[in-house]
């Protein structure tokens, strides 16, 4: 049998309790350590970028789990690595006050137990979701799970936040152990026996890692997906390491504060993914090519607003702004998901983890080059510019990225009906 709407829940709080820990070492760690450190933003831009490139292994994580791998496994595993990476990183940036040399060591090993650990049990999840769900919930799957992440995202942002102030290492420490805890005890319990309940799937006869990339590759739509995963990605992750930064250099928060402000951006980005899916998939109101269109032309014009903000004082709320960034955020997101999902089952038959696996990678290297990007250019820009402006011109840079993934998104989606998410059947 397929996945039940109860499991398919159950995987999603284990995309929750991914989501809960990687945020706390995207946002609040790298605050720490441009804020309070006073260090580059060139320095955590490398250590997230260290830990998406390492993900450049999920399509081999995708193509074991076509070729018949125990997914539970790596899916619980991929968790407790995460956990420690977590932890160590947290440790690691304690470190920075008595020895630079240490803390960095730690941390380049820290983050590199972060990227097996997503890469492992991200991409098994992703696998199985795609495999043993019936092909009329798979879109409305992909939204459930990914609600449910961002939820954990924003719930552990506010939470954390409120906990970390005043901010102490010892502080740190106990919030970040704690919730590492806790994502690997519910990923343990969600999981189950999901996999052995549902329909075995039967492996096809293996074939060589490399080959069944060039098979996929050579598929056009999931070879043009896949750039425009990267594309768009790029613009999305560009100012996941400089908002909060920017939001304690130039508006003076406190660490506590930024990391709620993570908290409402993913609460903007919750609003946006549920109001797709209720208009695309419950009401049927526009194509996902849409709703990925306007999520992005959204962005690109919140951002422009907030590089306004940069350059001199306005009347805009920063916080009301970041809100608005994580909607339209959401409504891209989660309409290129909904495509993702529909698209992973299209080609050759029996591949869907191989492809999960290969946007996932382009995502990575996405998110990783984008984050890097966004940080050493706001390093170059603070030598020759204030902090505001500096920040703002950056800000602008991603709005044009958003402007072109739109434009892009209209060649890439040229059948947006055949990609909609099917509607729950009543009663199932």
């Amino acid at each position: 049998m397929n996945l039940s709407w109860g499991q398919i829940a159950r995987l999603g709080l284990v995309q929750m309790a991914l989501g809960a820990v990687v945020v706390l070492t995207t946002s609040t760690l790298n605050r720490l350590m441009v804020v309070e450190f006073a260090l580059p933003a060139l320095l955590p831009g490398a250590l997230v970028g260290l830990h998406y490139g390492i993900q450049l292994s999920r399509p081999r994580w995708g193509y074991t789990s076509d070729t018949g791998g125990n997914r539970t496994r790596w899916i619980i595993g991929g968790m407790s690595i995460l956990a420690a990476g977590g932890i160590g990183a947290a440790f690691a940036v304690t470190l920075f006050a008595q020895s630079f040399m240490a803390a960095i060591i730690l941390s380049i090993a820290s983050y590199a137990l972060i990227g097996i650990g997503v890469g492992a049990s991200g991409t098994s999840l992703l696998a199985l979701l795609a495999t043993a769900t019936a092909p009329n919930r798979r879109a409305a799957a992909a939204t459930i799970t990914w609600l449910m992440m961002i939820f954990g995202i924003a719930v552990t942002a506010g939470l954390s936040g409120q906990f970390l102030d005043p901010y102490s290492p010892q502080r740190l420490m106990t919030v970040v152990t704690v919730i590492a805890a806790i994502a690997v005890l519910l990923t343990t319990i969600a999981i189950g026996r999901i996999e052995s309940r549902v329909t075995p799937m039967k492996p096809e006869a293996p074939t060589p890692f490399i080959q069944g990339m060039q098979e996929i590759w050579a598929e056009e739509k999931t070879r043009n997906f896949t750039i425009f995963v990267f594309l768009s990605m790029n613009a999305y992750f560009m100012q996941e390491l400089i908002l909060e930064p920017y939001a304690g250099l130039v508006f003076g928060f406190t660490p506590g504060q930024s990391t709620t402000l993570s908290g409402a951006q993913n609460g903007g980005v919750f609003i946006g993914m549920l109001t797709v899916g209720i208009m695309a998939t419950g009401l049927k109101i526009g194509a996902l090519r849409t709703w990925v269109m306007v999520g992005c032309l959204g962005s690109c014009a919140v951002l422009t607003l907030i590089c306004m903000t940069g350059f001199a004082y306005t009347a805009l709320n920063f916080i009301y702004l970041v809100v608005a960034l994580g909607f339209f955020n959401g409504m891209f997101a989660v309409a290129a998901i909904g495509a993702m999902m529909a698209l992973a089952s299209e080609g050759r038959g029996q591949r869907e983890g191989t492809r999960m696996g290969l946007w996932g990678a382009a995502q990575a290297i996405a998110a990783g080059f984008g984050g890097l990007t966004g940080a050493v250019l706001v390093d170059i820009a603070r030598n020759f510019a204030p902090d505001g402006p500096a920040f703002g011109t950056v800000f602008a840079f991603e709005a044009l990225l958003f402007l072109a993934a739109a434009m892009m998104s209209a060649r890439v989606m040229e059948t947006p009906q055949a990609i909609m998410p099917a509607t729950m059947v009543p009663g199932e």
